[in-house]
């Protein structure tokens, strides 16, 4: 059984940045690519950046395109989403996927 367990979410202002991690159990990590999508108050799960298993490709939603960092560390089965220039619309709970698995989130809340 994996678990995915995300971390560094918080409290930041519009402006800051922020980095969020998913540390994943078990092995095999670098098999397979690894999402993040964020769910914000009254609004669907939305799909924010992908990186593939060796972390060569990445891809991002429009709306954080040139903001948003992912990246991964297989040595360490963890992932990073690393976000700058935060807006008060980037607030969310952001959740990390891998494979079949989820994590139970991380809240991320932007100030203005």
């Amino acid at each position: 059984q994996v678990q995915l367990v995300e971390s560094g979410g918080g409290l930041v202002q519009a402006g800051g940045s922020l980095s969020v991690s998913c540390a994943a159990s078990g092995r095999s990590f670098s098999l397979y690519g690894v999402n993040w999508f964020r769910q914000a108050p009254g609004k669907e799960r939305e799909f924010v950046a992908y990186i593939d298993g060796s972390g060569s490709r990445t891809q991002y939603a429009d709306s954080v395109k040139g903001r948003f960092t992912i990246s991964r560390d297989n040595a360490k089965n963890t992932a990073y989403l690393q976000m700058n220039s935060l807006k008060r619309e980037d607030t969310a709970i952001y959740y990390c996927n891998w494979s079949n698995y989820w994590g139970q989130g991380t809240q991320v809340t932007v100030s203005s």
